[in-house]
C-alpha cells in the first residue's frame, strides 16, 4: 500500500484514467456517518395527487428532519452553482441521497484523467461542495449531523442504464418500507 505523507492512503475507487469533468451522467450515493439516520424516517403515502418526485416516490417518501430538508434544498439547487450540471431524478432516504447529476460543458475540450489533488469543476468538486454547504449549515443551526468521508459513483454509459438507475431511485422509499416490515416480523 502507497503512502502519502508517510501515512497509508485508502485506495481511490475511481476509474482510473477517468476524466470525472467529462460531460458524462453520474449515478451518485452519499452516506451518513456509521449510517444514522439524520434525515427523517420512510413512510408510506395515500396521496393521490402528483407531488415532486423529492417528495413521494411510488407510494413512499421521507418524513424529512430539518437537515433532511436541507439535503434536499442543496441537491436539487446543485445547477445553481455548477452551471454545467443538470440534476435528474434524486431521493433522500434516512441515512443516504441516491442522486443522478449529468455534466454538459460545451467548454470541456481536454481529457484530464482524475488524479490526487486540488480540483474543480469535476464530479468530486461539485460534490465536495454540496456535502460542506449541508454540514455548513448543521453547523451553523446547532444540528448533529456528519457524513461518512467520500461517496460512491457509477458513470452511466447509455439509456437502458439511465432508466434502470431513474427505476431504482423512484422505488427506494418503498423498499426501504418492505424491508424494514420484513426485518420488524
Amino acid at each position: 500500500m502507497k503512502k502519502f505523507q508517510n501515512k497509508y492512503r485508502i485506495p481511490s475507487s475511481r476509474l482510473q484514467g477517468y476524466d470525472y469533468g467529462a460531460n458524462g451522467i453520474y449515478f451518485i450515493t452519499i452516506c451518513t456517518k456509521n449510517r444514522k439516520h439524520f434525515f427523517g424516517h420512510i413512510t408510506e403515502t395515500h396521496d393521490s395527487a402528483s407531488p415532486s418526485p423529492t417528495e413521494t416516490h411510488n407510494g413512499a417518501s421521507l418524513c424529512a428532519t430539518e437537515i433532511g430538508k436541507i439535503a434536499q434544498k442543496y441537491w436539487a439547487e446543485i445547477a445553481d452553482h455548477y452551471p454545467f450540471v443538470t440534476v435528474d431524478a434524486f431521493v433522500v432516504m434516512p441515512d443516504h441521497l441516491h442522486g443522478i447529476l449529468i455534466f454538459n460543458n460545451p467548454d470541456k475540450k481536454e481529457w484530464t484523467p482524475n488524479q490526487f489533488g486540488p480540483q474543480s469543476k469535476n464530479l468530486a468538486a461539485v460534490i465536495r461542495g454540496f456535502k460542506s454547504s449541508t454540514k455548513r449549515y448543521a453547523n451553523q443551526n446547532g444540528i448533529e449531523f456528519e457524513w461518512q468521508p467520500r461517496f460512491h459513483e457509477s458513470i452511466l454509459r447509455d439509456e437502458k442504464a439511465l432508466l434502470a438507475v431513474r427505476r431504482y431511485i423512484i422505488n427506494n422509499p418503498k423498499k426501504w418500507l418492505e424491508t424494514s416490515r420484513k426485518d420488524a416480523q
